[in-house]
């Protein structure tokens, strides 16, 4: 499936108001967002109880961070150099707090031990992803 997305993407990219931007460092991006959102997902999903609800909440808000972000990469016409690295930033930030979250109860959850080292995955693709932005030509 991201092979389709990665040749749609591709097929537009020349028209890109960015131009330069690396697609496959943007597909890499794009899969770790959408790891992210599911894992997220599940582990809000599978919390029950009071001390819990602070992680339920940040893995809501990640997964639904984790798919704005995805789904802004893949529209490239609509691309702007801020707004792009001011999303990847909060997804940057979002992603290493809900890990934070989650590593705090990793010994008492698979969800939460897999969904803090996803989260970590993505934080660490949209920084790589805006590192290489910030040395692209405007």
């Amino acid at each position: 499936m991201m092979d389709m997305t990665m040749q749609m993407m591709e097929m537009h990219a020349k028209d890109m108001p960015m131009s330069g931007m690396d697609m496959e460092m943007m597909q890499e991006c794009i899969e770790a967002c959408s790891a992210c959102e599911q894992a997220c997902t599940m582990c809000a999903g599978s919390m029950m109880g009071e001390d819990m609800m602070m992680c339920s909440a940040m893995c809501m808000n990640t997964a639904d961070m984790a798919n704005t972000v995805m789904r802004m990469m893949m529209r490239p016409m609509g691309m702007q150099m801020g707004s792009m690295m001011a999303m990847m930033q909060a997804m940057v930030t979002m992603a290493t707090a809900c890990a934070d979250e989650c590593a705090k109860h990793a010994d008492m959850s698979d969800d939460c031990r897999m969904s803090a080292e996803v989260c970590r995955q993505a934080a660490m693709a949209c920084q790589k992803m805006m590192d290489s932005m910030t040395v692209m030509p405007s």
